[in-house]
């Protein structure tokens, strides 16, 4: 039997928990307007969504029913208009979440692109003890790309110019953005050059603040791990070194916000968005059993 199309996200018999009492927020934002490859991040929301309720609601990690804590899924952000509406759209939509609701939201893609909007009201909040942990193969560094500001490939590039941007799994970078890696607010971890995970995680912690803002581009990990995304590269991070980096910063720091980005479905596949639906509530047990 197929699984009909998901309402929210594990939809579990139960129902939803109401978002006034929920441990977690997951919030769509099916954005795509600047990729440069591979198509198809506006339905990376849906397809993670609908692949949801093949989870295990009894994480096999950490023993837990994460969903008891109260997982609410939102309608989502209206992505239609120009890009500058859209942008304006989303960092409203973020900062009167962010005054109304206490849940921790998990932001889901959409191009990177998106993440320039989403992580600007938290700059505006917590300030320079704000630092963001971004997951990619691509250092998203660009002032712009081909005239535009707000492409996928400038995602970090607003951040980088206020707080502390800590980048993992980087094996692509431009001409034009090599010069902001390693300098001023960035932390570049090459990906050739920590394959030592148990040595790269000190580092990671050491450089973020206790403040984190988490921004996973998918294509962070390796392409047999996730092959649907837009601009694969290879030698990425595999499943468990990806998830045991996430579980010490989910652990040790103040994590505020998660965007799960670039998620991209192939058609008559389905490995994409079942795993980043598993790594959504593994993120979640993660933080719901963190040591307080």
């Amino acid at each position: 039997m197929i699984h009909p199309k998901a309402k929210f996200f594990l939809e579990v018999e139960t129902g939803q928990t109401p978002l006034e009492s929920s441990r977690f927020a997951v919030i769509p934002v099916p954005y795509e307007r600047t990729v440069s490859y591979g198509g198809g991040t506006k339905d990376g929301p849906k397809a993670i969504i609908d692949a949801s309720p093949q989870i295990e609601l009894w994480d096999e990690e950490t023993k837990t029913e994460t969903y008891k804590e109260g997982i609410h899924t939102l309608k989502g952000i209206d992505c239609k208009g120009s890009e500058e509406a859209v942008f304006k759209r989303i960092e409203k939509y973020v900062q009167n979440f962010m005054d109304k609701y206490k849940a921790l939201p998990f932001y889901l893609g959409g191009e990177h692109s998106i993440s320039q909007a989403l992580i600007n009201p938290y700059i505006k909040k917590y300030g320079k003890k704000l630092s963001v942990l971004h997951f990619d193969a691509h250092a998203d560094l660009r002032e712009e790309y081909f005239g535009d500001k707000r492409s996928h490939a400038c995602a970090l590039y607003p951040a980088s110019r206020k707080v502390k941007v800590v980048q993992v799994g980087i094996r692509s970078v431009g001409l034009e953005e090599k010069q902001y890696v390693n300098a001023g607010n960035v932390k570049t971890f090459f990906m050739h050059e920590n394959l030592d995970i148990n040595k790269l995680i000190p580092q990671v912690l050491k450089n973020l603040t206790d403040t984190v803002y988490m921004t996973i581009d998918v294509d962070g990990f390796d392409p047999s791990v996730v092959p649907g995304t837009g601009t694969p590269q290879p030698g990425g991070f595999t499943w468990y070194d990806g998830l045991k980096l996430f579980k010490a910063v989910c652990q040790k720091k103040n994590i505020v916000a998660v965007d799960i980005v670039e998620t991209a479905p192939i058609k008559g596949q389905h490995i994409t968005e079942f795993n980043v639906s598993k790594l959504l509530y593994r993120l979640m047990g993660y933080l719901a059993t963190k040591k307080k």
